[in-house]
């Protein structure tokens, strides 16, 4: 998971690109860069930490230029920072192209040695961003026809992107001297959209991984990129679009409504503030048959991307709501912290009790989800310690049993509570006195009942069916041999490279 946004405008962009990146912070704190152009100069900023961090009024002043690209990044489990796979990348053969991706390849293997073998293509970093990006130069310069690019062939690009690349991602890309290039894979399992901004001197079109980037910027969202679909934004502001893959499918990760994307942004057609709404209706259904009503006191949310659910849960259920926890904001997310010790010792610097609302009290927590399960056990010590006589806990997602595959860092099958234990030995392990997990048909319908057309979702990481058919288990074992030491690792090399921990892009926000 990462962001990224892309914005053709009649004035300077750097501001924009910089305000953009500060909405989209939830979804990268590792690092942050931006791309701009004047005609075919690029000018590019980028470093680790947030994007406050990175970028200096002495690097604004840097970025001129009327269009631009930028990405945040997200940090892979346990690696160390390696400033070559910070985003945007640049190549200057065929064109010159920036790029900025989210998502990950599970092909960049392949994709690498075919390239230096037969494309005689060099790729310099372990991130299959830089694979994506060398894939698409190679495909702009098979299909261009002389010294200038078209629509026909920038699009017939894209088209040998989607034939030769496997995986999740949305891109954002500039070519020198023609314009921004933004495309989605077949299945659109990374999001993408796309708005306007109407000024005096023309129509700016912005792209970015969530609307609420639009909503903010000023921009009006237009539609959402559609799976396999490029659009294209020359200079004179002039908006091209074309399906470039042969049989494509929406099916969007479903973990993004779950906990990855902001409430107050609208994915494929659906408010996903209202998608967690619905899944506290789900939940409280299922809450009813394992525990007594009359045995919850009250209901407290993990704060924040659980708090939809847990509201609209104690309203069906008719038990008070509270908010037992204060939280720090100065912290980042503990799920996408690099290593556990920090995951673990974050909590507490995230988290604190407020302690009227545990005492004597038997309390029904509410949380998104539980991946690892290190913060829901520290939460619940965390209650106990503060006076509750009861913690019962609910997740508003099923058990995540299953590596994701597609740039969210979920690395390995063992680090992952769920994965061969039962909800009671969870329950267990995370010290609740009973644990209720949302079914798998209910956190689907929580989305389809808002919007009929999406059918079919990404959920991999609580099934295991890989939505691009191409996952398989000795492709997993190939990956978490590596994550764990058994073979040459990007944590070996210093690289931190999630490419190689599961085919995830190092900048899925990690990319």
């Amino acid at each position: 998971m990462c962001g990224i946004l892309g914005v053709v405008a009649t004035t300077p962009v750097n501001q924009l690109l910089y305000d953009g990146l500060m909405v989209l912070q939830h979804r990268g704190q590792d690092a942050a860069g931006i791309a701009t152009a004047e005609g075919h100069t690029f000018h590019l900023h980028k470093g680790p930490g947030l994007v406050r961090d990175v970028f200096r009024t002495r690097n604004m002043r840097a970025l001129p230029g009327n269009w631009g690209i930028g990405h945040c990044r997200y940090p892979t489990a346990g690696s160390a920072w390696n400033f070559a796979e910070a985003q945007p990348f640049y190549v200057n053969s065929p064109f010159g192209i920036t790029l900025a991706h989210n998502g990950n390849l599970t092909n960049s293997e392949e994709l690498k040695r075919v390239m230096f073998e037969q494309d005689l293509r060099h790729v310099n970093t372990n991130s299959d961003s830089e694979v994506l990006l060398n894939v698409l130069a190679h495909e702009l310069q098979a299909h261009a026809k002389g010294p200038r690019l078209d629509l026909d062939t920038i699009f017939a690009a894209v088209a040998g992107v989607h034939r030769r690349c496997k995986g999740a991602y949305a891109v954002v890309a500039m070519i020198a001297g023609y314009g921004l290039l933004a495309f989605r894979d077949p299945y659109g399992i990374r999001p993408l959209v796309v708005g306007t901004n109407e000024t005096m001197a023309g129509t700016e079109y912005l792209v970015a991984s969530e609307s609420v980037t639009l909503d903010t910027l000023g921009f009006q969202v237009m539609r959402d990129v559609a799976p396999g679909e490029a659009v294209f934004i020359d200079l004179n502001l002039k908006f091209s679009a074309r399906q470039c893959a042969e049989k494509p499918m929406l099916a969007p990760c479903i973990f993004e409504y779950v906990y990855l994307a902001r409430p107050d942004s609208m994915m494929d057609g659906v408010s996903v503030y209202e998608t967690r709404l619905s899944m506290g209706e789900f939940l409280a259904e299922k809450v009813k048959k394992f525990i007594p009503v009359e045995e919850i006191d009250v209901v407290i949310p993990i704060p924040d991307s659980s708090r939809p659910s847990a509201m609209q849960l104690a309203q069906k259920l008719g038990i008070p709501y509270r908010e037992g926890f204060v939280k720090n904001r100065y912290v980042g997310r503990t799920f996408i912290m690099p290593g556990q010790a920090m995951r673990k010792k974050s909590v507490r610097q995230k988290l604190n009790t407020v302690g009227q609302e545990f005492k004597g009290k038997r309390v029904l927590l509410v949380d998104d989800s539980i991946v690892r399960g290190t913060t829901s056990r520290e939460i619940v010590e965390m209650a106990r310690a503060a006076g509750a006589l009861k913690v019962y806990f609910a997740s508003a997602a099923p058990p995540v049993r299953y590596p994701n595959v597609y740039g969210i860092d979920m690395p390995t099958r063992a680090e992952l509570i769920a994965t061969d234990r039962t909800g009671e030995e969870i329950a267990r392990e995370i010290g609740a006195d009973a644990l209720v997990y949302q079914d798998l048909e209910a956190l689907e319908a929580s989305i389809t009942a808002l919007n009929p057309d999406l059918k079919v979702f990404d959920t991999s990481c609580f099934n295991g069916c890989y939505i691009t058919g191409d996952v398989t288990p000795e492709y997993l074992n190939h990956v978490e041999n590596k994550r764990n030491g058994k073979a040459k690792s990007s944590d070996e090399d210093g690289t931190g490279s999630r490419q190689m921990v599961l085919g995830l892009a190092p900048d899925e926000g990690q990319d």
